[in-house]
């Protein structure tokens, strides 16, 4: 059922107007006792999912028991992020969800029908896993929180991938990471209806039709004057207001360019990216745009590390970004690769396939360091210099000496693509 829905490429939502607009939908939900909040973490701290945990909060008072930030495979949120993103929001009420001993096993999609819907790209079965605190919790309501944008593993983020990756397990993750860099991303970016949601859906229809969830999701994008606004709110308890979402986010954050872009310079704010794990959303968010040859830029200041999880920054530092091809056998012949297919799908995703450069220029990792999982390296001082932050707009850029740039403040807002590259 839907239980609000406004947006559009012209609105922009207030503090207000989201209030408003929550509160109607809570208010058609009926009383509820004991809520669980299921937000992002700090990683999508420009969904606006704080505000809405907040207002939550606001609406529920002490009946919000639980708040899980879906953290999939991201270390815990720090006190000081949970203060930052869910303003008044007691640091009492949240939990840490542990994506290898915190799930519940609710059910498994069959083989034939994860093979089915992949076109035979895998045709192993499917765990839906969920943390344990939404399978046995006894929430009679379970709010899951997000903003619909384009994404590389299952299309469109949101909906019931804030459940089962957000809040899922070691073998639901990595195989849902695997089957869709397996089909291929191009195939999938900025589409609602792929092989990973449909086997997510598969496992809602069959293994938590139970469990009283409603989904409230927003789609956020930039105004003429570079600031973010929300363009959309869609609440509901079924796949309807995330459709609606889907069909907006594409009009919102989907830009797509009449010629490949031979020269990117992406920004990724310290606050939110830390490792390439993250920070490659610079990569695959720009990969169907980039031209054959072309150099992307990764202006990376807060980079530390390649995995937030210790075992993944492991094997990204040990096997690197090297393409399919190289990957995918990679993943046939070790044993530690076949147990994290979400790395390898990772490595998949931050590749350029051979097809044009990336350049890193951390704030944190040596030349070394990134060197030796593929990239190459530049000195972060010298290209700020000449890539001046102040200066720049999102879009196309003119510098001094006539060098013609396309640059991208936060590569997590949109999708880039040039026609010849989208597959329809």
């Amino acid at each position: 059922m839907l239980y609000f829905a406004r947006g559009s490429i012209t609105d922009k939502l207030s503090k207000d107007d989201l209030r408003e607009g929550l509160f109607v939908a809570l208010k058609n939900l009926g009383a509820r006792k004991k809520v669980l909040a299921v937000p992002p973490d700090f990683t999508r701290f420009h969904s606006q999912a704080g505000l809405l945990t907040t207002l939550v909060h606001e609406f529920y008072g002490d009946k919000l028991t639980d708040v899980l930030p879906a953290l999939g495979t991201h270390t815990a949120m720090t006190s000081e992020q949970i203060h930052e993103m869910f303003p008044g929001v007691p640091e009492k009420l949240f939990r840490v969800h542990n994506w290898r001993t915190g799930i519940t096993t609710v059910g498994e999609v069959p083989a034939s029908f994860v093979k089915e819907v992949s076109e035979g790209a895998v045709d192993f079965p499917w765990p839906a896993q969920v943390a344990n605190l939404i399978a046995s919790g006894g929430h009679d309501l379970i709010l899951s929180i997000g903003q619909v944008v384009p994404h590389e593993v299952i299309g469109m983020a949101n909906y019931n991938k804030n459940i089962f990756v957000g809040t899922g397990g070691v073998e639901g993750i990595n195989k849902s990471h695997y089957v869709g860099a397996a089909y291929g991303m191009e195939r999938m970016m900025g589409r609602a209806n792929t092989p990973v949601r449909k086997i997510l859906n598969y496992a809602s229809e069959h293994f938590t039709k139970h469990l009283p969830i409603v989904y409230v999701h927003t789609v956020v994008g930039r105004a003429e004057d570079g600031k973010l606004v929300v363009r959309g709110l869609f609440v509901s308890d079924d796949a309807s207001g995330f459709e609606l979402a889907a069909k907006l986010s594409l009009e919102v954050n989907f830009e797509m360019l009449a010629e490949p872009l031979k020269k990117v310079v992406v920004y990724l704010d310290p606050s939110e990216f830390k490792s390439t794990w993250l920070g490659n959303k610079a990569v695959y968010r720009t990969r169907m745009a980039m031209a054959d040859g072309g150099e992307l830029i990764i202006l990376a200041p807060g980079l530390k590390e390649f995995g937030e999880d210790h075992e993944i920054d492991r094997l990204i530092r040990k096997y690197g970004y090297r393409g399919t091809p190289a990957t995918l056998a990679a993943a046939k012949a070790n044993a530690e690769l076949q147990n994290n297919l979400s790395a390898a799908a990772h490595l998949i995703h931050g590749s350029s396939e051979g097809r044009f450069g990336i350049t890193y220029c951390p704030g944190h990792l040596t030349r070394q360091e990134i060197e030796s999982v593929n990239f190459k390296y530049a000195d972060l001082k010298t290209m700020t210099q000449r890539y001046d932050l102040k200066k720049l707009k999102d879009g196309w850029n003119t510098l001094p000496d006539g060098e013609k740039i396309f640059y991208i403040s936060n590569p997590a807002l949109g999708l880039w693509a040039c026609r010849s590259r989208f597959t329809d």
